[in-house]
């Protein structure tokens, strides 16, 4: 039921007067008195019928978390064509994207981020990729926005009359002047933005049909502003695809793009230092997603299940199949069996090797590899180590040696920038030499410099599927971190039940006692997804593969943020299974069957 008279035709006597009401009684009542909000539903649409809040959570005192709070809004109010919403489980994602945009502009304009005094709301505003977020979602005919709302406090009081202000007619103002009665250019922009997120995906659903991991349109945009930026770098020179690598693609809304379509197999992305090597790599990372009008990279998109993999020095190992790479172990680490290879503190090579391995588990079907950030055993070793070192007492076999297995007997491809050795070129299908930023196919020349292969390099096995045991991060068996395995967490002492896993911020997760490293996962882009990994791993249930489980997790998840029976944490965005995974994978406490 929602309080509030729905009868009413003003501000000052409607759907917003019980919730008005309820917080001028407040005023000057200890903080806690605020927590009489929850559970409760107001009508707070003035003469538009039907709009409602909802606080979900409500903060202990004045210095913690915002709390939370739910507008429901009837979707016949927005003047949005329900024809625009598509189809399919994704099908709405550009515009609850656009609209939440929209939100976090309105919330700007009408100067909502005050003081402890006055209150201040928020909301989970994008950044330059268009990610599946629960900010804004349609649920049958209302659209469900979520904000952050810090309510006002003198000291530990109640400043109930400020809280009006800011509940009953400033939230208000915004979602009028966000999501009411859109027409004109406000609906022309969101058709637009929706018709390039669709041609988006039909771009990246095409790639494997035309034999490509990727695609950048000619004029895109690749360099950034910035080390810490994702926003376009001013003056810089749009691509422009060779002749030989251009690829021209008819997408099903009619328009037709062409531009540099990088080849499944092996390819190689050479050049001199400083000439935008890295850069093309980083926008095949970033190219998982989709870009919003005006980033350079709106048609740069890349096969879905791509996955980018570097060293990771000091992580740990559980249970990982890494004996396509290394075998035969030396010194302390004789005998270790590296079909089923743990550790706590892996070498730079072990890590990149058990990365591969449980990214192919979790379903890549291409890597993006830069020399920069890899070890350099693990990727080649020339002729004369070879001659100087006997094959006998090596025991990595690098992965210049697996890469054609990769491709000719999984059809997984490999992206890779080498600047510094040309050992790769024996074994790539194309090359691209980045010029000053300008990509130019260097295939033919490259052929003449490699050298034959020898037929004998062997074959990647594919990995087993492992499966965690259930209960890990719900029961917080082992706490974290210290190399104990279960019975020593605060439950098994007595103590309080342990938290859920919490991200703090977009590289790490806390688990118990410990922390998820994720600083190695260039493709987690957003601190919200990294609290849906956090979710998800709660939700992980034990039963099969890792792969299943993560894709079991994040359904349940997008469900319950669907219909808005998810509460805790608010700031979600859908991350992809390869992530998921990799945070399951550097869990220190992790457990197999």
């Amino acid at each position: 039921m929602v309080d509030g008279d729905r009868n009413s035709n003003g501000r000052g006597n409607g759907p917003g007067d019980d919730l008005r009401r309820l917080l001028r009684d407040l005023d000057g009542a200890g903080y806690g008195g605020y927590r009489r909000l929850t559970g409760r539903t107001f009508g707070i649409g003035g003469p538009r019928d039907g709009i409602t809040l909802r606080p979900v959570h409500v903060q202990a005192d004045p210095f913690a978390p915002p709390s939370q709070v739910e507008v429901t809004v009837p979707g016949d109010l927005t003047g949005i064509d329900p024809a625009l919403l598509g189809t399919g489980p994704a099908g709405d994602v550009p515009v609850r994207d656009h609209l939440t945009r929209r939100i976090a502009g309105a919330l700007d304009r009408h100067r909502t981020h005050g003081g402890k005094s006055t209150g201040f709301l928020s909301i989970d505003t994008p950044g330059q990729e268009v990610l599946d977020r629960a900010a804004v979602t349609v649920d049958g005919d209302l659209l469900r926005i979520r904000f952050e709302a810090a309510l006002p406090a003198q000291g530990r009081r109640i400043r109930g009359r400020a809280a009006a202000d800011l509940l009953c007619d400033l939230l208000p103002d915004v979602i009028g002047d966000a999501l009411l009665d859109l027409s004109g250019d406000q609906l022309a922009d969101l058709t637009a933005r929706v018709e390039l997120w669709r041609d988006q995906e039909d771009l990246r659903a095409r790639l494997p049909e035309l034999g490509l991991v990727g695609f950048l349109a000619d004029g895109s945009v690749l360099p950034r502003a910035a080390g810490n930026s994702q926003r376009p770098l001013s003056g810089a020179l749009p691509l422009t695809a060779p002749d030989s690598l251009r690829r021209t693609v008819n997408l099903s809304s009619g328009r037709v793009v062409s531009g540099l379509g990088v080849p499944q197999g092996v390819t190689l992305i050479a050049g001199g230092g400083y000439h935008g090597k890295s850069t093309l790599l980083n926008a095949l990372q970033r190219g998982v997603y989709n870009h919003i009008p005006g980033d350079g990279r709106e048609l740069a998109v890349t096969v879905g299940d791509a996955t980018a993999l570097r060293a990771e020095d000091g992580r740990a190992v559980t249970g990982v199949d890494i004996s396509a790479f290394l075998h035969d172990l030396p010194g302390q680490t004789a005998g270790t069996d590296t079909r089923c290879f743990t550790t706590t503190n892996a070498s730079g090579s072990t890590s990149q090797a058990a990365g591969l391995v449980e990214a192919l588990e979790a379903g890549a079907g291409a890597l993006l590899i830069d020399e920069d950030n890899s070890a350099t055993n693990f990727m080649i070793r020339d002729a004369r180590m070879r001659a100087l070192v006997p094959a006998d007492k090596e025991p990595i076999t690098p992965l210049v040696d697996r890469v054609r297995s990769l491709w000719h007997d999984h059809g997984i491809s490999t992206v890779l920038v080498a600047g510094g050795s040309g050992a790769f070129l024996d074994v790539v299908d194309t090359v691209i030499i980045m010029d000053a930023y300008r990509p130019v196919d260097a295939t033919a020349r490259a052929r003449d410099l490699a050298e034959p292969v020898p037929d004998d390099l062997g074959a990647v096995r594919l990995p087993a599927p492992r499966s965690p045991v259930g209960g890990l991060f719900r029961t917080g068996t082992g706490g974290g971190g210290r190399g104990h395995r279960g019975g020593r967490g605060p439950a098994a002492r007595g103590g309080k039940k342990p938290r859920p896993p919490q991200a703090k911020g977009l590289h790490s997760i806390r688990v118990g006692d410990g922390d998820i490293d994720l600083s190695a996962l260039p493709q987690l882009v957003d601190p919200s997804q990294t609290n849906a990994v956090a979710a998800a791993l709660t939700r992980l249930d034990g039963h099969g593969p890792l792969r299943g489980q993560v894709e079991r997790a994040l359904a349940d998840l997008a469900s319950d943020v669907a219909s808005g029976r998810s509460d805790r944490p608010w700031r979600l965005a859908r991350p992809r299974v390869a992530e998921v995974a990799a945070a399951v994978n550097r869990y220190r406490e992790l457990r197999l069957r």
